[in-house]
Formats: C-alpha cells, sequence, structure tokens
C-alpha cells in the first residue's frame, strides 16, 4: 500500500480513480477509526481532504462502506472481505480491498481476527545500541521501542501479547475491550485493553508506569495485582513481587523517545544504571555511599561522555577507567 506521505507529496499521480489516491484514502480513514491521529495528523488528513475533490470523494465512499458495514451480519460482512473473482472490474477489486482494509483496523477483534489463519500473527522486533524505532501492529496499536531492546508479538484470535525479552518500549494500545493486550516482562504481566504505558525490562525486574488509561499489573503469584491510572506506576521485582502503585513522573521517564535523560533529584546510582542502556560497557558507582549521592540535571541519550564529563563539576566525585575499558565514579580526592 502506498503511504499517505506517497501521495501527498506527489499530486501528480492523485487523479481521480488512481490506485495512490485509493490507498491514501484508506490508510487515513483507517487511522482515523482506529484513533491514531494526532491533533497535527488531524490538520494533515484536513488538508488532505480538500486538496482534490477525488481526495474527499474517496474518503466519503469508505465512510459510507463503513456506516454499511455496521448494519450487515457478521457472515456477509465476511464475505465482502474476501477476495472476489477475477472477472470483477479494477475498481470493484480495489473496492473489496480497501473494504478489507477499513475492516480491519476498525472492527480489530472481529472479522480481521476470523480472517486470520490458526497460527495469527507473530513477528518479532530488535534494536540496537542507540536505534530508536516504532512498531506498528495489525491492529493499530504501536510500540516504541528504545535502544537494545526485542520484543515478540503473538496477537491469537482471543488475545493480543507482547514478550518484552529485553529493553524499554512505550506501549499505545488500540482499545479492544473483548481481545485484552498483555505484556509480559520478566516475572511481570501487564494486561490493558486500550492506553498509552511505558515498560522497562532490567533482567527479570520490570518496571510499568503509565501515561493514559487504566492497566492491571500481576505477578508471579496471580493474587498479586496492581491496578495503575494515568500519572501511577509500579515495580514487579525477579521474584514476582508487584509494589504498591506509586506517583510517578512519566514525562521524565520517557524523555528517551526525545532522546534525553532527565534526573530529578535522582541517586547516582540510578543516574549511573540509566546511562547505561546507552554505553557500549556499563557505568559503575565505587562505593554504595557515593550511589546516594542525588543529581537533577538534563542529558542527551547519544552523548553520556558529556554526563561523564559534567559530574566532577556537580559532585564531589572523578571518574577513572577499568581494565575492560569500562568507566567508574569514584570519591574525588
Amino acid at each position: 500500500m502506498a503511504s499517505v506521505k506517497d501521495c501527498r507529496m506527489d499530486t501528480r499521480d492523485c487523479t481521480c480513480g488512481s490506485a495512490s489516491v485509493r490507498d491514501a484514502a484508506a490508510t487515513w480513514f483507517a487511522r482515523a477509526q482506529a484513533q491514531t491521529l494526532g491533533v497535527a495528523e488531524q490538520a494533515e488528513l484536513a488538508a488532505w481532504r480538500a486538496q482534490h475533490p477525488c481526495h474527499e470523494a474517496e474518503y466519503q465512499w469508505l465512510a459510507s462502506l463503513w456506516s454499511a458495514a455496521d448494519l450487515l451480519p457478521q457472515a456477509r460482512l465476511q464475505a465482502l472481505c474476501e477476495v472476489p473473482s477475477p472477472r470483477l472490474e479494477r475498481r470493484s477489486f480495489l473496492a473489496y480491498g480497501l473494504a478489507a482494509s477499513v475492516v480491519a483496523v476498525a472492527a480489530g477483534a472481529g472479522v480481521w481476527m476470523q480472517l486470520q489463519s490458526s497460527a495469527g500473527y507473530h513477528a518479532e522486533f530488535a534494536t540496537a545500541l542507540g536505534e530508536r524505532s516504532t512498531v506498528t501492529l495489525p491492529d493499530g496499536s504501536s510500540i516504541e521501542l528504545n535502544g537494545r531492546s526485542r520484543i515478540r508479538v503473538h496477537f491469537e484470535r482471543r488475545q493480543r501479547s507482547v514478550e518484552l525479552e529485553q529493553g524499554e518500549g512505550m506501549f499505545s494500545v488500540a482499545h479492544d475491550a473483548d481481545r485484552p493486550f498483555v505484556v509480559q516482562a520478566g516475572a511481570g504481566q501487564v494486561t490493558v485493553t486500550g492506553t498509552r504505558f511505558d515498560v522497562l525490562r532490567e533482567g527479570d525486574q520490570a518496571r510499568v508506569a503509565v501515561e493514559s488509561g487504566h492497566v492491571r499489573v500481576q505477578g508471579g503469584d496471580s493474587q498479586a495485582v496492581v491496578n495503575l491510572t494515568a500519572g501511577l506506576g509500579t515495580v514487579v521485582d525477579a521474584q514476582g513481587q508487584v509494589a504498591a502503585a506509586q506517583p510517578v513522573n512519566t514525562q521524565a521517564l520517557t524523555a528517551w523517545r526525545k532522546g534525553q535523560l532527565v534526573f530529578n533529584d535522582a541517586s547516582l546510582g540510578e543516574v549511573a544504571a540509566q546511562a547505561s542502556r546507552y554505553r557500549d560497557k556499563p557505568l559503575h558507582v565505587s562505593t554504595p555511599e557515593l550511589a546516594r549521592l542525588r543529581l537533577t540535571s538534563v542529558f542527551k541519550t547519544d552523548d553520556t561522555d558529556a554526563l561523564l564529563k559534567a559530574l566532577p563539576q556537580i559532585l564531589p566525585v572523578a571518574i577513572r577507567t577499568r581494565a575492560d575499558g569500562s568507566q567508574e565514579i569514584v570519591a574525588k580526592k
């Protein structure tokens, strides 16, 4: 499918009845129905619809199709999404294709999942050191991955699940009350139907912070459950114990999405742990006393050397290099 940008940027191909217009209209409409458009993108959609009468005509055609879909029995709706006979005209074939794409995104656990094979949808995604990437899933959900992260995605008929094997991800989950979205991270399990939340996995420990909506965090013991709403977070330790919900600064915790490390009265031990995620080799703190020192500052994730240069100017510490090439924070002499 051509991207929305493809059609918006090259108006020479955006003639009435062209595939690029149909594809762009389907992409915009599906995203609008899945409620994944931000304010800026809503403005882009309005501009695209106003750019040419054909754009608006294609978009309205999909809107009428979507309205009609609500009135159709499930069996008939599934039949509409099946590939038609080759004898059908090109317009009819594309119409059925666009119907399938719109129904797939907007109907969620309904027709889309019934059209999948018994194996469902399975995929793996990973990022390297210093890399950030956004993954868009078939249901309209998206996951922003921090560096050194790896996930496995498994969509079945009754459940959407993601295993965060390592690293960190910001999850924007498309609402589907009938098909929960479950994130497994170490000994913790996060269950939602539609919300935005951040999960960081360090070994078998997981930290969860909710930006909007509601999530249920469960540990190894099925009785250990904590419910989180916007602005709250928790930690699940390696034994599956879930800490009580606590207020968290979600903007600071998710500043990595902007390439920032934000420390607000953070311990030096925490600073070292966070900085280590963005370095080839970990950053160490020599003593527990030094690890308890506090720091408030902002640094770039792609320039943690600047952090090491700044620390001796802020705190009574020095930086030394170990034999293995890693850095260690020691007391200033």
